[in-house]
């Protein structure tokens, strides 16, 4: 069941479990805020449910709150950096603004990390860079956790992939994984006690269905179109492995770490404005926008919007009537800032 907290409130609660768990207080608040942002955002997935899950990892030593990024290689706008294994956020964060100030120094930026954890979600450093301005593209590679397109069994990541545009008038960003639904959206909808909108995996006797329990028993997640989405996780995986010098996600398979341990992440900064005017560059936006929103419905009382715009209302509804929370998640995420550590992950793979 889905209960209101405040925002401020699920954000020190957060932060109370992340300082029990080791963290110091910087690393706590900025990981709380971005958890909190995120379920404030309407994406619980990758917000507080993530909470357990991360604690655990903390606890087994599959991330460490030490660890950061540490320069391997630098070529004129292009950088390399070893995570060693730290917060994925934090090391996220880092990377994310090195790539901003790369680009204002070359028009364009890009960094390239490795042996890096998590970045729970990955939308929050598309979001980072266009409201600095910039047009952002990110993207990560994971360990097996979907069936390439004619397979039966777990072979490529869901690898999601994120782009922001930097619109004055609120920022368009997509933020995506490879399948149809990850595996954090199918706990959302499971918890919730809901089907699926449409279709978002195979049952253990092969059917498509809008189960996500049967699908998360099945482990049979169905790609973005289909063969398309299968074919963009195995391209978007060995191009952040090349770029990062780094793990790709036959080697997590091999390593059996964890949900991204040992994963590589690519942050792309580009200046909008190396070939035209901010005038020209945002009323071109702004039309583009227009024009999409103003798409005619499919249903009477319906509206189309672009990636990002429904977040933006989101927000302001948590911000004003409370987020969104599963209750179940936020009893254990409560016991965890109450010094109970050992509350187990239900959100899902």
């Amino acid at each position: 069941m889905s209960i209101k907290i405040p925002y401020d409130t699920v954000r020190e609660t957060i932060q109370q479990a992340f300082l029990n768990v080791g963290l110091t207080e910087e690393q706590a608040k900025t990981c709380a805020a971005i958890h909190a942002q995120s379920s404030a955002d309407g994406v619980e997935s990758h917000g507080l449910n993530r909470v357990p899950r991360f604690v655990d990892y903390v606890r087994r030593g599959l991330i460490d709150p030490k660890g950061s990024p540490e320069l391997v290689r630098a070529r004129g706008a292009v950088e390399n950096y070893d995570g060693h294994l730290g917060i994925g956020i934090t090391n996220a964060l880092f990377c994310a603004d090195r790539a901003m100030e790369l680009a204002k120094e070359h028009g364009i930026g890009c960094v390239a990390l490795k042996n890096t954890s998590h970045w729970m979600r990955g939308g929050t450093y598309a979001w980072r860079m266009a409201e600095a301005g910039f047009l952002g593209i990110s993207w990560i590679n994971t360990e097996s956790c979907m069936p390439l397109w004619g397979s039966d069994q777990p072979g490529v990541g869901n690898n999601p992939f994120c782009i922001g545009i930097p619109r004055e008038d609120g920022p368009i960003v997509l933020d995506m994984a490879m399948s149809q639904y990850a595996y954090g959206k199918l706990g959302v909808y499971r918890l919730a006690g809901k089907q699926l909108p449409y279709p978002g995996g195979f049952d253990s006797q092969g059917n498509l269905t809008t189960d996500p329990g049967a699908i998360e028993e099945s482990r049979r997640i169905l790609p973005t179109g289909y063969w398309k989405g299968s074919g963009m996780a195995i391209a978007l995986d060995m191009a952040a492995a090349l770029m990062a010098n780094g793990n790709s996600g036959f080697d997590m398979d091999e390593q059996g770490r964890g949900s991204c341990v040992g994963c590589c992440q690519i942050f792309i900064a580009y200046d909008p404005y190396l070939f035209g005017t901010r005038e020209e560059i945002q009323d071109m936006l702004n039309k583009r926008v227009a024009a999409a929103d103003s798409s005619h419905p499919e249903h009477e009382g319906g509206q189309v919007t672009c990636p990002g715009e429904r977040t933006l209302a989101a927000r302001e509804r948590s911000m004003r009537e409370g987020v969104t929370v599963d209750e179940t998640i936020w009893r254990q995420v409560k016991a965890i800032a109450g010094g109970d550590l050992d509350a187990k992950d239900i959100s899902g793979r």
